[in-house]
């Protein structure tokens, strides 16, 4: 009986301790994400100009958006990023892991691989709108020293978009090798070793035991750069501002068009909320399709 009541004792002053620690966190979610997520989500039934007082319009909002044609343009801008960046650089960062788990594991290469992540994106972006600059850019010297003739870049309307996703691409691809790196030096090696000895090579070895068993990772990384992609705006504000002709005007920079330039808050939430259950619907289909919950280790 003691001994039960002294057990009971523990776990409830360890519940206590881990409530204790959990506090702070869940004042900062409450206060910083989820009392914003309910007011947007308020704010976009109604009509508010940030200096007259919010007016309630029910669904209004919501019907505007279904036939919004700006809407739907922002949408295919940012797909067509997405598309643009997240293959590329998953393969790219796929790439840079296996050759840092086979041939260095060097630490001192991993921080330099790091190292465009751990800048600020807006210094990034401003590094490479001058590199890219058509007249003064390093870039574009480099280019006509080659004979080549000089190229618009963030000016061109074909241009601009796969040029952002290069940026973004130079920026997270260091960061991602990292992350399927550490998912590498979890697949044991002694599976490598038993499919060398029944004579695989180095492709069906990469096809049939790395990629299976790095899927956990895989989908981690995908979904966050999934959803990473669809909130770019930080290298639009400062390298091209939606255009050339709305050829970067993603979903970001229409929300920040109607909340800070057309003054209509209402609205920008409604676009807010519809980006929100967007982002939700095509994280649960990936996670359904890819089975994260499951790992080939089990």
């Amino acid at each position: 009986m003691t001994i039960r009541t002294g057990t009971r004792t523990a776990q409830r002053n360890e519940l206590l301790w881990a409530l204790l620690f959990i506090v702070p966190s869940m004042i900062g979610f409450i206060v910083f994400f989820a009392m914003p997520s309910v007011r947007g989500l308020l704010m976009s039934f109604t009509n508010w100009d940030l200096l007259r007082p919010a007016k309630f319009t029910g669904l209004a909002n919501y019907i505007k958006l279904l036939s919004d044609k700006e809407f739907r343009h922002a949408l295919r801008v940012t797909a067509y990023y997405v598309v643009l960046n997240i293959p590329l650089q998953t393969v790219i960062a796929l790439g840079m892991a296996v050759m840092l788990d086979r041939f260095t594991k060097s630490t001192f290469i991993r921080g330099i691989l790091i190292l465009p992540w751990l800048l600020p994106n807006i210094i990034v972006a401003l590094l490479w709108l001058w590199m890219l600059d058509p007249t003064l850019g390093f870039i574009n010297q480099i280019i006509m020293s080659l004979g080549f003739e000089r190229q618009p870049f963030l000016g061109s309307v074909t241009q601009a978009m796969p040029t952002i996703a290069g940026i973004n691409i130079w920026r997270h691809a260091g960061y991602t090798a990292i992350l399927l790196f550490a998912g590498l030096q979890n697949i044991p090696k002694d599976v490598y070793e038993a499919a060398a000895i029944d004579g695989a090579d180095e492709r069906q070895m990469f096809m049939g035991i790395t990629l299976p068993l790095l899927r956990p990772v895989l989908i981690f990384v995908l979904v966050t750069s999934l959803i990473g992609s669809f909130q770019i705006f930080d290298t639009i504000v400062i390298t091209t501002k939606g255009g050339p002709v709305d050829a970067t005007r993603v979903v970001y920079w229409y929300i920040y068009e109607y909340a800070f330039v057309r003054f209509k808050m209402g609205y920008a939430a409604t676009i807010s909320v519809a980006l929100f259950l967007i982002l939700i619907t095509i994280t649960v289909i990936q996670m359904r399709y890819f089975n994260a919950d499951t790992s080939d280790l089990d």
